[in-house]
């Protein structure tokens, strides 16, 4: 897939402020400073289209990118932030869950983890919400730089028996910063979307 136009279709705190659900959806959810802004501009070949912040936290809304007129990217806020407070944290659990249980045209949500550390309890814990709504499947494992083969190897193992994945769900090591696995995340994408 070449992605030739990418662009920020609407910013979303309540369902109100959705775009109309005319066109399928990919879902990017992941623990705080995991890449997630990152992943998505190495995706869709833009520098700065996700914003990426130096302090975690900051994705505090539904960010809908339309891709190609023809589907949309969607980065959910990111979970897990010690210094944010838990009313913050609580209502972005919120806006979270009420996208996951009622947006009809939602294809997949894939789930973001660092390859260097074992599954956080929320990070499990949100792996058990997209199981809830057969969401599950698809994980990227970030930052696969950091490590040697050998150690992305142990570490994708680690992760897989944390979450409780099935044989036939993915893992997929990605760097944006070396630009590595991002064609083989696009090529899952693609399959999702029947193209």
């Amino acid at each position: 897939m070449i992605i030739k136009n990418a662009e920020l279709a609407a910013v979303a705190v309540k369902k109100s402020q959705y775009p109309p659900a005319d066109k399928k959806e990919i879902a990017f959810a992941g623990r705080s400073n995991v890449g997630k802004s990152s992943l998505i501009n190495l995706l869709l070949n833009r520098r700065n289209l996700a914003r990426v912040s130096g302090s975690p936290g900051k994705t505090r809304t539904i960010n809908f990118y339309e891709i190609n007129g023809a589907f949309r990217i969607v980065d959910l806020p990111g979970y897990g932030y010690a210094k944010v407070s838990k009313s913050i944290s609580q209502s972005w659990g919120d806006m979270i869950e009420a996208y996951l249980a009622g947006r009809e045209n939602l294809v997949k949500v894939v789930q973001l983890v660092d390859i260097r550390h074992t599954p956080s309890a929320q990070d499990i814990q949100m792996y058990h919400w997209l199981k809830a709504y057969h969401m599950d499947g698809l994980v990227v494992a970030t930052k696969a730089d950091k490590v040697s083969r050998s150690e992305a190897a142990k570490n994708i193992a680690v992760i897989r028996k944390t979450l409780e994945l099935k044989a036939e769900d993915l893992v997929i090591p990605v760097s944006a910063l070396k630009r590595t696995g991002w064609d083989r995340l696009m090529e899952e994408i693609e399959h999702l979307l029947g193209q």
